[in-house]
């Protein structure tokens, strides 16, 4: 793997010792999100642990943006881009989600009609859940009826 700049405003480092190419993998914004997400993890906000799983995170995001790559899932949901695809690759196996090819990118479909795994949920759809979770905040996406 390449060495990249981690930090905001570090210098971009050679690919490697022939090639007179650099690359700055990680944009600006990239670099935002990385030390949000670290600063928040580093919060003390009642121990380590998270509602949802990771699998619970991939399966949410991609709901909320089906045409997302792998890395910027990995960005959002603060895995690594090796984990988000091993969770997808599990996901689709599970039929939580297809994948789609278009040129050279990947579409994702989710399958809200798959049933949750543990048997505490027994006989419930991912669906609503996802619906729930996957919600911008935006009032289209509300839904409750807005008033005039």
């Amino acid at each position: 793997m390449p060495p990249v700049a981690t930090r905001i405003g570090e210098r971009c480092r050679p690919v490697n010792r022939y090639a007179k190419k650099n690359s700055c993998i990680i944009s600006r914004a990239e670099s935002l999100v990385r030390y949000t997400l670290s600063v928040m993890s580093e919060q003390d906000q009642g121990g380590s642990w998270t509602l949802l799983t990771g699998h619970g995170h991939v399966l949410v995001e991609i709901t909320r943006n089906p045409e997302a790559r792998i890395r910027d899932i990995s960005l959002v949901v603060g895995l690594t881009e090796r984990s988000v695809q091993a969770i997808v690759a599990d996901l689709e196996a599970a039929g939580y989600l297809t994948r789609s090819r278009t040129g050279r990118r990947t579409r994702y479909t989710v399958n809200p009609h798959s049933l949750f795994r543990h048997s505490a949920q027994e006989g419930h759809r991912v669906g609503p859940f996802l619906a729930l979770l996957a919600a911008t905040g935006k009032p289209e996406d509300s839904a409750e009826p807005q008033e005039d």
